[in-house]
């Protein structure tokens, strides 16, 4: 008899369901392990170089010049992408859109997983999403397709991203872009 009650809604558990919760302050989410947050930069780098369609997902909270610190990270996140050699696909309206939308003909951000799989993304990054939509979405994700998801968070993290990195910031972000250079640099690529 199965379970009744919100694990058994998705077809994969949640993190959370399997004892898996958002680092504490100055680490990060690697998998199952908390590590430092230099490991999980490092891993991100390499996974993002080494796979195939890697996606940067920035949400409304770097696209939209409503501060400074977005200004600072949407710049961060142009170079960013082209040192890891990433696409992007912005998730700037991820509203629903009623009363009905053909997903299968308007791929838009509403549904990652679908934009995942047209697009073949084998590695993605997840910055300045809402958390509520990312916590949503990396469910999603982590259920239904076989891409590496990793989230930086400038609040606590998700736990359901193949790796998280939380309270990050644009000095967070430039750190991040000098160690994806040094793994560049140590892939030969």
């Amino acid at each position: 008899m199965a379970n009744l009650g919100p694990a058994d809604y998705s077809p994969y558990p949640v993190a959370t369901y399997d004892g898996i919760l958002t680092p504490p302050e100055g680490k990060a989410l690697l998998l199952t392990d908390i590590v430092d947050e230099e490991v999980a930069m490092r891993e991100i780098a390499r996974v993002m170089l080494t796979s195939e369609n890697a996606t940067i997902f920035p949400g409304p909270q770097v696209l939209y010049a409503w501060n400074e610190e977005a200004k600072k990270k949407a710049t961060l996140i142009k170079e960013m992408a082209e040192v890891l050699n990433a696409k992007m696909i912005p998730m700037y309206d991820y509203r629903p859109k009623y009363p009905k939308i053909d997903a299968e003909v308007e791929i838009n951000p509403n549904h990652p997983n679908l934009t995942i799989w047209h697009n073949n993304i084998k590695a993605c990054i997840f910055i300045g999403v809402h958390c509520h939509y990312a916590n949503v979405a990396l469910k999603i994700v982590r259920a239904e397709t076989d891409c590496y998801t990793s989230a930086m968070c400038a609040l606590s993290g998700h736990e359901d991203a193949m790796a998280t990195i939380r309270d990050q910031h644009s000095e967070d972000l430039a750190r991040f872009i000098q160690v994806a250079r040094e793994v560049k640099q140590e892939l030969g690529k």
